[in-house]
């Protein structure tokens, strides 16, 4: 078995970035934990109005590179409180009703962080003939107050950003769990390559922006942004899949991806044929296990943004397959992450300064 690329300082850093809460919108803390780790790696350092970050490696190159993960997790807002001191909510980016029920909460207060559940009723008092599903507009969070004014003085108002505290474990030796590796795990692997080649001394031809997007879970507008500021003349973008093989998915409409058996290669209209044939190619002649995923009209990651700004970006999609996206126990397994790494940073060395993937050369 191939020693693992990933270093102690590696898995302490990952722990600390995923346990730290990042909600769209609030990405910020996240962020600097991000830099703090990527600074020793890059030349510089860009950040936007809206909190994406960017390390920069070779900054007065001409022709640029971007490889990009996003920054942001699901989250609620609160968005009612009742009389009674329940609070309603309403989602920030695609947050999972169904999973809410008993869960524990931090909500974000300029007080500081105050704890509740999401409530539900009892087993034995509902009705069992017609059983009431969890819904956005019936789910409620309960910090432990009679009243609306004593909810209020603990520093909740309407707008508060609220977060699950779940934390990061390994499970079985070599399954990452956590809440928000969709997609912190991005974030992650493209600083540990920025890592890599700082540590094999490789110099790129070209500028290469290690770039940390936000609010990619709220229709992709971090990304949007920077690829205007930027304006790269590539990108590999990296995201989060579905595993297919857990129950309950179809595989005639959603494909088989299964964590483990390597990174998902895109097929897709934003995804750029020739750039993807060169990450095809590098995956095996570098014997990188991967798989293949057909995407329809859009891709849904932060592709394509950059793919189609600037009056058209070569762009790419290598995704990490996932099981339970968007609940609190997501799943990826750490050969899957150490490829997506492998196979971004070789194909980095295989780009050549001044490519335009051009069908007509």
């Amino acid at each position: 078995m191939a020693a693992s690329i990933l270093t102690k300082n590696s898995l302490t850093f990952l722990e600390n970035y995923l346990n730290n809460a990042a909600p769209t919108g609030y990405e910020w803390d996240g962020q600097k934990i991000w830099m703090d780790y990527l600074k020793p790696y890059v030349d510089e350092f860009i950040t936007d109005t809206y909190g994406t970050a960017v390390g920069v490696i070779n900054p007065n190159a001409k022709y640029k590179v971007v490889i990009e993960g996003h920054a942001d997790e699901i989250s609620w807002y609160v968005n009612y409180i009742s009389d009674d001191g329940l609070l309603y909510v309403v989602r920030n980016g695609g947050s999972d009703h169904q999973i809410a029920p008993s869960k524990i909460v931090n909500i974000h207060t300029k007080k500081g962080i105050v704890k509740g559940v999401f409530g539900w009723p009892a087993i034995h008092t509902r009705n069992k003939a017609k059983e009431e599903a969890p819904k956005p507009d019936n789910i409620f969070i309960d910090v432990g107050c009679k009243t609306k004014k004593d909810v209020e003085k603990m520093g909740i108002h309407v707008g508060c950003v609220i977060t699950y505290p779940d934390e990061f474990h390994i499970l079985n030796k070599d399954k990452f769990v956590c809440r928000a590796l969709d997609n912190r795990m991005g974030g992650f692997m493209i600083a540990e390559v920025a890592r890599l080649l700082h540590k094999n001394k490789k110099k790129l031809p070209f500028g290469l922006y290690i770039t940390n997007s936000v609010q990619e879970e709220i229709g992709l507008r971090g990304a949007q942004m920077i690829a205007e500021r930027i304006q790269p003349d590539a990108a590999i973008v990296t995201d989060v899949t579905h595993d297919t093989t857990t129950p309950m998915i179809n595989k005639k409409t959603q494909g088989h991806a299964e964590i483990g058996e390597g990174p998902v290669i895109a097929y897709a209209p934003a995804v750029q044929q020739k750039l993807r044939d060169l990450i095809v190619d590098t995956a095996e002649e570098n014997k990188i296990p991967f798989q293949r995923a057909a995407l329809s009209r859009a891709t849904g990651t932060d592709t394509d943004a950059f793919a189609y700004s600037n009056m058209g970006v070569a762009s790419a999609l290598i995704s990490l397959p996932l099981r339970y996206m968007h609940t609190t126990v997501e799943m990826v397994h750490q050969d899957d992450v150490e490829n997506v790494i492998k196979l971004i940073y070789e194909s980095l060395l295989k780009m050549k300064n001044g490519d335009n993937y051009s069908y007509f050369e």
